[in-house]
Order: structure tokens, then sequence, then C-alpha cells
């Protein structure tokens, strides 16, 4: 039995510092690139490496101030992420990806198809929200939320990670296997997200490309509001529900996740 290869390890400059990612699959095939949720790291896509890999090109950056791709004295921003996509896909030797984000990996995936819609093949979004006209509810949802983090962070980091990943998943193993990809998440890292509100913008602009929407099943009903009316907004676009699943499903329930997105890509190369 042949084993699976482990993923390669890469960097690209970024200023002083350097974006860390993993690729793994043939460079020949069709380019995939995953953006993981905030604290978390490349792992949070473990269970998709092997199982796209066989039939693309699979990239999974860590986004400045996660993972290895920490700020170390820098000025390095996630909201950097949309300008180094042209030199990513460069390195790749690629002119297009399929672009797949979580949570606020979603809306950086959003910014990049944005920013250079042709270079973006499709464009799926998990756990996301729409970074065109956010609503006031959501607004008011994440004020809330960030309160919370400030108090856990200065209290205790391991309690802040633990709260994250029960927020981030659903099931007790995605729950570990989150907690364990933000280990490298500091007090520090919170540098990198400084100006992230950058990438919203006031007005509703639909995408040009395929776009794919995916909720778990147990991710806040706020959420599936804002994804089912989305879907009504962005023509020839798909919305579905993961079962057993919470805010990011394809750790939650990978082998469902997998399956969908596979099909889904296929279908929309087949229509392209």
């Amino acid at each position: 039995m042949t084993s699976t290869p482990e993923p390669e390890q890469h960097t690209l400059a970024h200023g002083d510092d350097a974006l860390h990612y993993v690729s793994q699959g043939n460079p020949q095939h069709e380019l995939i690139i995953f953006l993981h949720p905030a604290f978390g790291d490349h792992r949070c896509f473990a269970p998709q490496l092997a199982a796209f890999a066989a039939s693309y090109r699979v990239l999974a950056p860590d986004m400045p101030g996660h993972g290895r791709s920490q700020v170390r004295g820098s000025s390095a921003k996630l909201s950097d992420l949309p300008s180094l996509f042209p030199k990513l896909l460069a390195r790749e030797g690629h002119q297009q990806a399929h672009v797949v984000g979580v949570s606020l990996g979603a809306l950086l995936a959003q910014a990049i198809a944005a920013q250079h819609p042709d270079a973006v093949a499709t464009l799926t979004v998990v756990g996301g929200f729409p970074i065109f006209g956010t609503s006031k509810a959501i607004q008011r949802q994440q004020r809330a939320e960030m309160l919370r983090w400030i108090g856990l962070v200065l209290f205790s980091m391991p309690r802040f990670r633990r709260y994250v990943a029960r927020q981030a998943t659903w099931q007790p193993q995605a729950q570990e296997a989150f907690y364990q990809s933000a280990q490298s998440f500091t007090r520090r890292s919170f540098q990198a997200m400084a100006g992230v509100d950058s990438i919203m913008r006031p007005a509703y602009e639909p995408f040009s490309q395929p776009l794919h929407i995916i909720c778990g099943q147990h991710e806040r009903p706020l959420l599936h509001d804002v994804a089912a009316t989305w879907q009504q907004q962005q023509p020839g676009s798909v919305y579905h529900v993961i079962e057993d699943a919470g805010h990011c499903a394809n750790m939650d329930n990978p082998a469902a996740f997998n399956n969908l997105l596979l099909g889904w890509l296929t279908t929309a190369a087949a229509r392209a």
C-alpha cells in the first residue's frame, strides 16, 4: 500500500517576515487554496489536504500572525493577504486558483476574489458572511464576541484558545484539533489583525466567480439567515448545510464536507 506523502513546507517573503504555507498534490493539477479561520493555522485543513491532493494541487497558508507566519516586529497584517495572492500564484506557476475560506478566511477569500477576479476560478465560503454591506446584527455579535476575547486574553491565553475552539467547532475531536492549531497564536499575534476591517465594502456587489456558501448545521442562526439571503442575491450561487457540524464544518464533518466540495467543484468546472 502506497503511503500519502507528507505536505511540503514553503515560505513566501513578505517584508521582514514570511508567509508560511504547506502544499500537497501534483503541481500540474488545478490549484486549490484553503484559508483558515482566525486563531488557527493550516492544520485546520488536515482532513482536506490528502483528500483533495489526489485530484488537485492543494495549498494551505498560515495567514499573517498565525501558525508559522508570525509577526516579528514588522507591519505584516492579515489585510495584506489579497496583495500576496498574485505572488503566491506565480510562485506555484498558476494563473488561477479555487479559493476556499473558513470564517475569517472566508472574508479574506472574498477580498481576494474581489481584487483579483480573473485569478479566482471559484469561491467557497464556509461559516462566513458577505464583505459587502455587513448587517448591523452581525456587527453587534462581533463586538460582543471581541469583548469576551479581551477578557479571556488578559486572564489566560490557554483559556482563550479553549474558548475559541469550542466556538469554532462542534465535535470534541475537532475542538481538540482546533485548540492544537491555535497554540502558536499569542497576544502579539493580535497585531496582525489590526486593520482587517479595511477589506469590508459598503454596498453589495455580486461576484463574477461561481459562489458556494456552506454552513454547519449547528452554526449560529443569524449566519444561516445571512447565507440564505446571500444565495438569493448572488446569481447562480448555491447554499448547502452540512449536518453534525458547527462553524468550521470542514473540521467537524470532513467526510461530508470533502464530498460536497469535490462534487461542487466538478460541477462548476463542467459549467465553465
